[in-house]
């Protein structure tokens, strides 16, 4: 998070001499790359450091008894959940509803009801969102290329 406290501070002052729509615009950018980027990283099942998540174990099955396998995520990772935003001129880029709970529960790693009144389990953390440093050099590369076309 130090780099993105050295990054704010260093791009806030060229960020103000851009209108406020330029700054929603850029912001907006910003959103969509990282939401493109952790959607990325939760496919690969890795966090965004590059670590590979602890694998589930595999306890259910299909219709025919099969132990299902499949990537862990799939539909938290689509854009109806996984929102990119722009609150004023700030990018975010969270989980919305219910899935919030369900990421929050996976992302640090918290105890939780299989079903309402089941057993408790403690589900291993696995990072959903976060930014890397390649991410955080893809920021500064866009908003310099925004920067530079608009002066």
């Amino acid at each position: 998070m130090d780099d993105l406290q050295r990054l704010d501070t260093w791009l806030a002052p060229l960020l103000h001499q851009l209108g406020p729509s330029q700054q929603r615009q850029l912001a907006r950018q910003v959103a969509l790359r990282l939401r493109a980027a952790n959607q990325q990283t939760m496919a690969a099942q890795q966090n965004p450091d590059g670590q590979a998540w602890q694998p589930r174990k595999n306890r259910s099955r299909d219709a025919r008894g099969r132990l299902r396998q499949g990537p862990m995520f799939k539909k938290l990772r689509t854009a109806r959940h996984l929102r990119a935003q722009v609150l004023g001129n700030v990018a975010v880029v969270q989980f919305m509803g219910r899935a919030e709970r369900l990421a929050r529960i996976h992302h640090f790693g918290l105890r939780d009801r299989v079903a309402p009144g089941g057993a408790e389990i403690s589900y291993p953390a696995r990072e959903l969102i976060g930014i890397s440093d390649e991410q955080l050099d893809q920021v500064t590369d866009l908003a310099l290329s925004f920067l530079t076309q608009d002066m």
